[in-house]
C-alpha cells in the first residue's frame, strides 16, 4: 500500500521529509524495544522494554493527529497497566538483596541539580510565553466527540472493561497472598 493511499493525514507522504525521518526513527526504536522484550530473560527488563514500545505507539498516534489516543496510550497503558505488571513481577519473583557499593551513586548525586535546572527552564518557558498558556481550539472529532460516544453509545463496553480490570487486580492479589 502506498503512503498516499492512506489519506491526507498520513504524515509520511511526499513533501514532509522531517515527518518521515521521525517516523523511521520511532519505528526503529519500536522494533528494537519489541525485540528486547522478547530476547531479555529478566521480566523487569521486559516490562521496561514494553513501556518504551508503548511510548512509541503514542508517538505514532501523535503523528496521525490523534492526541486523545496518544494521551490515553500513555496514561492507561504505559502508566497504569505497566504499574500493575511491575507490581506483579516484583511480588511474584523475589529478587536478591543488593549488597555492596551503589553503582549509580554518581548519577544520584547529579539528579537533583539537573531536575532543579529543568524545573527552572520550564518556568522560564512559561514566563516568556514561548509555550502558549491557552489551549488550542477544539477540533471536530476531538476529545469532546470521543467522550460523548464513550459515555452514550459505548457505555456498556466501557464499564465491562473497568470490571474486567478490577477482576484482574483482585486475581493478582489473590495469587500473591501467602497461605498461613
Amino acid at each position: 500500500m502506498k503512503p498516499a493511499a492512506l489519506g491526507p493525514r498520513f504524515p509520511c507522504r511526499r513533501g514532509r521529509p522531517m515527518a518521515l525521518a521521525v517516523f523511521l526513527l520511532v519505528g526503529a526504536i519500536a522494533v528494537a524495544s519489541a525485540i528486547g522484550l522478547i530476547v531479555r530473560r529478566n521480566p523487569l527488563h521486559g516490562a521496561l522494554f514494553l513501556v518504551v514500545n508503548l511510548f512509541c505507539v503514542a508517538v505514532f498516534y501523535l503523528m496521525l493527529e490523534a492526541e486523545f489516543l496518544a494521551a490515553a496510550q500513555v496514561i492507561i497503558y504505559a502508566g497504569a497497566i505497566m504499574v500493575l505488571f511491575v507490581f506483579a513481577i516484583m511480588v511474584l519473583i523475589p529478587g536478591t538483596e543488593e549488597l555492596g557499593a551503589d553503582p549509580l551513586a554518581w548519577q544520584r548525586r547529579i539528579a537533583v541539580p539537573l531536575g532543579l535546572f529543568l524545573l527552572i527552564e520550564v518556568g522560564f518557558l512559561f514566563r516568556t510565553r514561548l509555550v502558549p498558556l491557552e489551549p488550542p481550539p477544539a477540533a471536530p472529532g476531538g476529545i469532546q466527540a470521543v467522550a460523548r460516544m464513550l459515555f452514550t453509545d459505548y457505555l456498556l463496553p466501557f464499564e465491562v472493561t473497568s470490571v474486567l480490570l478490577l477482576a484482574a487486580l483482585v486475581g493478582v492479589l489473590a495469587l500473591t497472598r501467602r497461605k498461613a
